[in-house]
């Protein structure tokens, strides 16, 4: 994977822009299991089948490719725990936390749009 390097341009720093770092980083967190991990972790560290009891439906591997994407963003931070099997945790750095607070404005946001959403569908499909 090749990854833009942020010079300081804010070029660089604009959604908008096709090249832009921002751009990259905005697809990297701005999917469907990114929120949810950022959800979970957001209570408390947990370990990775806790995480995947936690966000239903996720597979090992898409659990694994997105921790993998928040920990290389420094959103999340592993922990391995020196035990015979090794113990992994998982927990939001501070950035990570600044961010949930976004998804948990979301959240909100889908709870309280959630019955003009369904009609707007219904609505739509009929």
């Amino acid at each position: 994977m090749v990854t833009k390097q942020f010079m300081g341009s804010s070029d660089e720093a604009d959604l908008r822009r096709a090249d832009s770092l921002a751009r990259e980083i905005f697809s990297d967190v701005a999917n469907k299991w990114a929120l949810l991990i950022i959800e979970a972790l957001g209570e408390r560290t947990l370990r990775f089948s806790e995480l995947r009891d936690e966000v239903e439906g996720i597979s090992h591997k898409m659990l694994t490719q997105n921790l993998r994407m928040l920990e290389r963003n420094g959103l999340a931070e592993r922990k391995v725990h020196p035990t015979v099997p090794p113990r992994v945790e998982y927990t939001l750095t501070e950035p990570g936390q600044a961010l949930r607070a976004t998804v948990d404005l979301i959240c909100g946001w889908t709870h309280q749009y959630f019955g003009h959403i369904e009609a707007a569908r219904r609505g739509f499909d009929a």
